[in-house]
């Protein structure tokens, strides 16, 4: 049995992978376990990492930076590419207040972390890693590792003792924040009326609205569109009691009734535009859109033939030559209102309104096959990856700084991975890969990450928990957690007038916390505080990657 012994004690690939495989086994399977509610996990990798390494487990050096760099290489990039597609049209709908409002919860963050590591002794590196821990951020740790190694190649001990503050305040970080959540719904969240609210978690409205305005009367919607400063889709229009779809020609007159889709702030200026709008609720789940009018059908159609990425919307010429109308674009979980201008991408889902056979060619033209988005594009994967290294790579001189910052490996993925999600179909690059791929390569490269991590650090773990040096970690870590959190809160909620869900879920996306956003949720009517999350998260994650080595640069 000597041969079964070796496979777990000798420093070879086959030990480092047997060893990482069963902690993240272990670590997923008692993360799933849930107390008083709360689960933590594929965050549990890193705490069962810490438990194999008090015990003496190791593995060989250079494989174990290996595997754990490139997990975070892996996990950094795939989000920037899930997020990328709807990244920059999220802020044209209240998303640069959000994102605003979370760079001031990270400098406060950051500047609290200054003020401890001079008033508490607490050395550069610990301080980084208590607030990395305290916001369960693990890219920023891992930015933070790498800006101190480049610093002094090495002081590898200060890189572990970085990781174990980061341990240490980790479920501290949990805590204090849905204790703040707490604190803000008892302060801001809306009292229940007992009614169902309709809410949705896209960013657009359907009314229905009657022409009476008498500006508008005999013009084209074309004419009605560019001199309007909103952005609106008519999808169906009554008119001389037929239901029609509008072309941009088609003359708008008084008295018909049509239904519009516009995004949910530009209500009042439609309402204006146009003269009156109906009570008639277009915005209930569950309605039959085909059943409006048996002439017409609605259906939802998948973009799926390469040759469409990155083509405008208006260069093919649907509308025209099929009669057809395209009321929405959803990408990435974004509804966007269509124009001319805007570029397709593989796996853009089309909301096509027209007559059956119609909207069927369109579907032919657009590809439609669901299949064809479950091929993986591993070339422009692997090419991202390399711009990403190398874009984090570059030294960037900022002034009053001795020594330049580096984006690193948690920093330059994640841009180039937005870039490549959000650009790459104008260059004819397709980077589409299906919700579940995405999730299980970001799922996969965060695992095997924290199980490295956890392993580095847990040598002399718990000796340093139970101690006065310990409990001090403990408070600062709860400290640098709740106060950026409440005093943020409060200003967007009392200065900025932002509603409870979007303000939690900002505040969640902030601290890169899920757990306190599920909490949060429970709070709010609809998803919300989830699409703020979406908004503020990836800028929330490359500016705690820079502001962790301007820190370690400072402060070191």
């Amino acid at each position: 049995m000597n041969w079964f012994t070796e496979l777990f004690t000798q420093h070879t690939f086959i030990q480092a992978v047997m060893i990482l495989s069963l902690i993240c086994a272990s670590g997923i399977a008692l993360g799933n376990i849930k107390i008083f509610g709360v689960s933590l996990g594929v965050t549990f990798v890193f705490f069962a990492g810490i438990i194999a390494g008090h015990f003496g487990v190791t593995v060989n050096p250079e494989m174990l930076a290996l595997a754990q760099n490139f997990g975070l290489i892996l996990y950094i990039y795939s989000l920037g590419l899930q997020v990328g597609p709807g990244f920059f049209s999220s802020f044209k709908h209240g998303g640069v207040k959000l994102n605003l409002l979370t760079f001031a919860l990270i400098i406060t963050g950051s500047l609290m972390a200054m003020v401890i590591f001079w008033t508490t002794g607490t050395s550069a590196p610990d301080t980084v890693g208590l607030l990395a821990g305290a916001v369960t951020n693990t890219p920023m740790l891992g930015a933070g590792q790498q800006a101190l190694l480049q610093m002094s190649p090495d002081n590898t001990d200060a890189a572990n003792n970085m990781a174990m503050a980061c341990a240490v305040a980790y479920p501290f970080g949990l805590l204090g924040m849905v204790i703040s959540v707490i604190i803000l719904r008892k302060a801001f969240a809306p009292k229940s009326s007992g009614k169902q609210t309709n809410t949705s978690s896209d960013n657009t409205f359907v009314a229905e609205y009657q022409v009476s305005n008498p500006a508008i009367f005999g013009k084209t919607i074309m004419e009605i569109r560019q001199g309007a400063d909103c952005q609106f889709v008519i999808s169906r229009i009554w008119k001389n009691e037929t239901l029609i779809i509008p072309t941009s020609e088609t003359i708008l007159e008084e008295g018909e009734h049509m239904l519009v889709i516009s995004g949910k702030k530009d209500v009042e200026k439609i309402k204006t535009l146009f003269g009156h709008k109906e009570d008639v609720d277009w915005n209930k789940k569950g309605i039959d859109w085909n059943a409006i009018d048996s002439q017409l059908v609605s259906r939802k159609v998948l973009v799926t033939k390469p040759e469409h990425n990155g083509v405008k919307l208006g260069d093919l010429r649907l509308r025209n030559s099929y009669g057809i109308n395209i009321t929405r674009v959803n990408r990435a979980g974004i509804d966007l209102l269509p124009s001319r201008n805007l570029r397709l991408q593989m796996g853009d889902k089309l909301v096509i309104v027209g007559e059956a056979r119609s909207v069927e060619n369109v579907s032919r033209i657009l590809g439609n096959e669901s299949r064809q988005l479950k091929n993986p594009n591993l070339l422009s994967m692997f090419i991202g990856i390399i711009l990403g290294l190398i874009l984090g790579s570059i030294p960037i001189a900022i002034p009053g700084i001795s020594m330049p910052v580096k984006l690193g490996i948690a920093g330059g993925p994640i841009i180039v991975g937005i870039l490549m999600g959000a650009f790459g179909p104008r260059f004819h690059i397709t980077t589409y890969t299906t919700q579940s791929a995405n999730l299980m390569l970001r799922q996969l490269g965060l695992t095997i990450y924290l199980a490295g991590l956890g392993l580095s650090a847990g040598a002399g773990f718990f000796e340093t928990v139970f101690t006065w040096e310990g409990l001090k970690w403990v408070a600062i870590s709860i400290v640098l957690c709740v106060i950026p959190v409440i005093l943020i809160g409060f200003i967007s909620a009392k200065f900025f007038k932002i509603g409870y869900a979007d303000n939690v879920g900002m505040l969640c996306g902030g601290m890169a916390n899920p757990f306190a956003l599920d909490y949060a949720g429970s709070g709010a009517d609809g998803d919300d505080p989830a699409v703020a999350y979406a908004t503020v998260y990836p800028a929330g994650i490359f500016l705690r990657v820079i502001s962790a080595q301007i820190i370690i640069i400072l402060l070191g």
